[in-house]
């Protein structure tokens, strides 16, 4: 049954228990929005209200609660209700007749993915970091009314359905939270494809010209990964929005949701948004199947109390990763060498990466309520234990692709397989339901090879085999010293800004993240002498005598430098016909 018409038949019935929302921004340059509630035929008492702690999309807790403040509660009749804090994210409601009458500020001032941000030039609202919600409430309707009469140019873009100008509704609590909302006086670009339309929404500066470029860049990308699946998601309403946030206040992000994405970066188009943004918008729109309907069965239902924990990121995140540059440069909005040449940043983090001992890709995304913009102020270790499972697992992607196409299949097929298996159903799938649908499609053999070696253990695939199938080189071997860690400049001198990669030479030596450098060799480093200078003077195997400051004593080192691990992947120009066919038949368009 299609959402619109579950939505229609709640509404029908249980009208008078919609939970009705209105939200006004009159002290918008406070960054402060004034949120009114009314919750009716209610049975509940006391009525618990919270604040959610996680987000659709993010990983790691959020206390969105601490910006809340004047909470305050009434009955039908506008008589105060006594309001309670049970715990730092609820409130608990007592002696109510059946109405409550909430009322709250919000304070809200980061556009990203995952905050909201409201100020005289737009509101910019993720909905758990905006609205409370009653815990026994998940089935309820929700209707919400944007005020916007302290700015009349303010547009409403959300995934919401729209009721009238300024009133949206959601069919429960889990389509609610799920739809970012951004209002302002934005531009906005669409266009038909296979009987839905895509729009984009943009705040934030650009000339006609530069948003037609943008907004091409885009479609090009829409349709070459629905050659991939085959088809569009069924969108609710027929629509999906990209809801951009291209301003210079805005940080850096990308948030996939079910009929829509949030896209924030503080480069304008015209200020390396053109070139810099794309990719974010290429990741997030392939989840609109892998992840929003391709969905990991520990991710459902999503928990807004608990931080949600999956084992699958490798796949949801890290193979939608993997897509990312790839439908660029099947659309044509980069070229086949930009790709191969990106492919080593990534490449070398991944497999030069102490974390491999420590956990496989399965366990590496176990960490994500860890890292998935979570905070916390001591330090760790996440140099020598940590490999992101973006990168961890677009880099099996990229190895599984090579690898079935040496037999004459391809990953396209895999993952239209898996869409119309467990997305177009929207089954929940688990890591066993994987590794069976890539038996089914490529041999019961070749999956347990790839599941056993590369995701329940840590193993590298061959790559400069597989390179090679591909008409590209996998080198190792450069001539250039291995120093292990990360060195800073600031004010006062150079330092050792991250920690040591373990048994690199500074690891070995008993370098530690904060150490002072004072001298190498001998020779001081003053602020005008850059550390790479210095390093490039210096040949594997040679000795250094690093005097450092730590804790406010001198302390002396010997460093053996050692050859940089580093591999280079280039398009190889003595490649087989054969491996240049396939390279092609791998990147062109669909």
């Amino acid at each position: 049954m299609r959402p619109i018409i579950i939505f229609l038949l709640f509404s029908s019935v249980c009208f008078a228990q919609t939970n009705t929302y209105t939200i006004s921004f009159e002290n918008a340059e406070q960054h402060e929005a004034k949120i009114t509630v009314n919750f009716p035929s209610l049975e509940q008492e006391p009525l618990i209200v919270r604040m959610s702690r996680t987000s659709p999309g993010r990983y790691a807790l959020h206390e969105f609660a601490k910006n809340v403040y004047g909470v305050k509660a009434s009955n039908s009749q506008g008589e105060n209700l006594k309001v309670t804090r049970p715990d730092p994210y609820s409130w608990e409601i007592k002696g109510h007749d059946g109405t409550i009458n909430l009322e709250y500020n919000l304070f809200a001032n980061r556009a990203d993915g995952t905050y909201s941000q409201i100020d005289q030039t737009h509101a910019h609202l993720n909905i758990p970091a905006t609205f409370m919600y009653a815990e026994t409430h998940e089935t309820r309707p929700v209707e919400v009314t944007f005020n916007t009469e302290h700015f009349p140019e303010w547009k409403i873009a959300t995934q919401l359905e729209k009721l009238g100008a300024n009133k949206f509704a959601a069919r429960n609590l889990q389509y609610f939270m799920d739809s970012p909302t951004e209002i302002s006086d934005h531009k906005l670009r669409d266009f038909e494809l296979d009987g839905q339309t895509i729009k984009f929404v943009l705040h934030g500066p650009a000339s006609t010209e530069e948003f037609n470029e943008y907004f091409n860049k885009v479609q090009k990308i829409v349709k070459q990964q629905k050659a991939i699946f085959g088809e569009l998601p069924q969108f609710d309403f027929g629509e999906y929005t990209f809801l951009a946030c291209y301003i210079p206040h805005a940080s850096g992000d990308g948030m996939e949701h079910r009929n829509s994405t949030i896209l924030t970066s503080p480069r304008t188009l015209s200020e390396g948004g053109m070139e810099r943004n794309i990719g974010t918008v290429a990741h997030e729109f392939f989840h609109a199947w892998n992840v929003e309907r391709i969905r990991p069965e520990d991710l459902e239902p999503f928990d807004f109390t608990e931080a949600n924990m999956s084992g699958l990121l490798w796949f949801a995140e890290g193979f939608t990763s993997y897509y990312t540059p790839l439908t660029l440069v099947r659309g044509g909005v980069t070229t086949p060498l930009d790709y191969v040449n990106s492919l080593n940043g990534t490449f070398n983090y991944v497999w030069n990466s102490p974390g491999r001992e420590f956990y496989n890709p399965v366990e590496m995304s176990y960490q994500a309520p860890f890292v998935d913009a979570a905070t916390s102020v001591d330090p760790v270790n996440r140099e020598n234990t940590f490999i992101s499972y973006y990168s961890y697992g677009s880099m099996l992607g990229l190895a599984l692709d090579l690898q079935l196409r040496q037999k004459g299949q391809n990953l396209d097929e895999f993952m239209k397989l898996v869409w119309e298996k467990y997305g177009k159903t929207e089954i929940p799938y688990s890591l066993e339901d994987l590794e069976n649908t890539l038996a089914n499609y490529a041999g019961q053999e070749f999956a347990a090879d790839y599941f056993d070696n590369y995701i329940y253990d840590s193993k590298m695939p061959d790559f400069a085999d597989l390179f090679k199938s591909v008409g590209l080189k996998l080198e190792r071997g450069s001539k250039n010293a291995f120093f292990g860690a990360s060195v800073t400049q600031d004010a006062d001198s150079f330092y050792i800004s991250s920690n040591p990669q373990k048994d690199s030479p500074a690891y070995v030596a008993g370098l530690s993240q904060g150490d002072r450098i004072i001298s190498v060799n001998g020779i001081t480093l003053d602020s005008d002498t850059a550390w790479e200078d210095e390093f490039e003077k210096y040949d594997p195997k040679e000795v250094l005598k690093i005097e450092i400051e730590r804790f406010g004593e001198t302390l002396q080192k010997t460093v053996e430098l050692q050859e940089d691990p580093s591999y280079k992947i280039s398009i190889d120009s003595n490649a087989t016909k054969k491996a240049v066919m396939a390279r092609e038949q791998w990147l062109s368009a669909k």
